[in-house]
């Protein structure tokens, strides 16, 4: 199975008003985005960047359940038995995706409702104006499938305050819209109610400084408690660590905080306590060369293929991760997945220069 671009990108691009429209529409699946999805919304951004009647970008999702609930994994498993070079492809073009929009030279307003997780985070956190609404349930869930925090989410997260990035990281818990502003994966809390309104405001003016008269205080619907939090992440230095202290508290919060850790990837924790730890002084164009590296790795042994294979293909929930334990993921192996690529027809691309070449020709 290719992930090549196809000819289906489930991606509706459309201007009305004064606003340039990026609409996904793969509500069976999520709104997962596929390679051809990237390459679409890439070519859009693009092209109404140098177009005058654009004065902003809105991105959403069809249907109630997902904004976008991420990568399409489905593919990139199948991807795994085939050498892995399109998931080599479609991370080179999607990181670039995120580089650029942080990037955009116009405003970009993400409508960040429903489940927004892995690849939704890219398209969305990294924009201009993030809104999240009553049902928006955002999270970087990759340690459960043998995977590590990318899009740029190690950036991200490990900018969030306190042992937030963390907590969210090695978890892959999902949070509310107050939570997702607190861990500075949003900007705006908009009812669900006054979506509708917003967006024809957004459309008629082309003027985003409108969210202002529809933003409201955000509700904290999961009650994250950030005492304990702060207390166990940023006192720990391994994910050792942060079990034995998340095992010395009392709280049925630490306490499940402890066992989704310890059913997710030994060494995608180990890698991402360590992504996190590098993405803290890196500039973001950086983190995504980082990421890239520690994602084709993932892909090209097996680890990411393991576990899409224990959550989505067979579902018995009973991933085979190995190493096994956390005892066994050793220091060198984890610096391993950070080393620069070596394999035959890949290479690392320059995200940098491709997105400043991007923004010239936009010119």
């Amino acid at each position: 199975m290719s992930l090549a671009p196809g000819q289906t990108p489930h991606l509706r691009t459309e201007v009305r008003g004064k606003a340039g429209i990026l609409t996904l529409e793969r509500p069976n699946a999520l709104n997962a985005l596929s390679h051809a999805m990237i390459i679409t919304l890439t070519d859009a951004l693009k092209r109404w960047a140098a177009d005058p009647a654009v004065a902003v970008v809105i991105v959403t999702g069809v249907g109630d359940r997902a904004f976008c609930a991420g990568g399409d994994i489905v593919a990139l498993y199948h991807d795994s038995f085939e050498g892995g070079f399109g998931g080599a492809r479609m991370w080179a073009d999607e990181y670039a995706l995120n580089l650029l929009i942080s990037r955009y030279p116009k405003p970009y307003v993400a409508l960040m409702h429903g489940l927004v997780l892995g690849g939704g985070i890219g398209i969305s956190a990294h924009g201009s104006h993030r809104i999240v609404t009553d049902n928006t349930r955002a999270g970087m869930p990759e340690t459960g499938i043998g995977f590590v925090p990318d899009v740029g989410g190690t950036y991200l997260l490990a900018r969030s305050p306190g042992g937030l990035g963390k907590h969210l990281a090695l978890t892959g818990t999902h949070v509310g819209p107050g939570e997702a502003i607190e861990a500075g994966l949003a900007d705006f809390y908009v009812p669900q109610d006054r979506l509708h309104a917003l967006i024809r405001d957004l459309i008629a003016g082309g003027e985003p400084s409108i969210i202002a008269d529809y933003q409201k205080e955000p509700p904290t619907s999961f009650g994250l408690d950030r005492d304990f939090i702060d207390r166990v992440y940023t006192g720990s230095q391994t994910v050792e660590q942060i079990l034995t202290a998340l095992d010395l508290e009392t709280s049925s919060a630490a306490e499940d905080a402890a066992k989704r850790i310890r059913r997710n990837s030994p060494l995608a924790l180990k890698t991402t306590l360590e992504s996190l730890r590098r993405a803290t002084e890196l500039k973001l164009a950086e983190v995504l060369t980082t990421e890239y590296r520690v994602s084709v790795n993932f892909h090209l042994t097996g680890q990411l293929r393991e576990g899409v294979r224990a959550q989505v293909i067979d579902k018995d929930k009973n991933p085979r991760w190995w190493p096994a334990t956390l005892t066994d993921v050793r220091p060198e192996l984890v610096e391993s997945y950070f080393n620069p690529l070596r394999y035959p027809g890949i290479d690392e691309p320059d995200f940098n220069h491709r997105v400043q070449t991007q923004i010239q020709e936009m010119q």
